[in-house]
């Protein structure tokens, strides 16, 4: 079994900053794209940014400038710097994961979710 566990979210002032990580665990062989996505309520999920192994990390225009992907392939954790943070940005952050397991005498790769977490930018 995979699992992503988020932390990070909160409450924070506009022009604030904040933190997310997500960490991977169990049976990981290895792990391709990481990402984060978010869903305002009443909208749809959106990607927020994308991070591939050995790739450029691409941004919805919304974030570019202010909001940074890194990972700790390490750790099998993804992180997301968020700056500059405005009252749009108010969502539940999802982080999602391209894993490659054991599967037998084999490898396949699944996408995985975490829970969520929220973040709120409000005065």
């Amino acid at each position: 079994q995979v699992q992503l566990v988020e932390s990070g979210g909160g409450l924070v002032q506009p022009g604030g900053s904040l933190r997310l990580s997500c960490a991977a665990s169990g049976s990981i062989f290895n792990i391709n794209t990481m990402a984060w996505y978010r869903q305002a309520p009443g909208n749809q999920r959106e990607s927020v940014a994308v991070s591939t192994s050995g790739g450029t990390p691409t941004y919805s225009e919304s974030v570019k400038g202010r909001f940074t992907i890194s990972r700790d392939n390490a750790k099998n954790t993804v992180y997301l710097q968020m700056n500059t943070l405005k009252p749009e940005d108010t969502a539940v952050y999802y982080c999602y994961a391209a894993i490659v397991i054991r599967q037998g005498a084999g490898r396949v790769t699944a996408g995985y979710w975490g829970q969520g977490t929220q973040v709120t930018v409000s005065s």
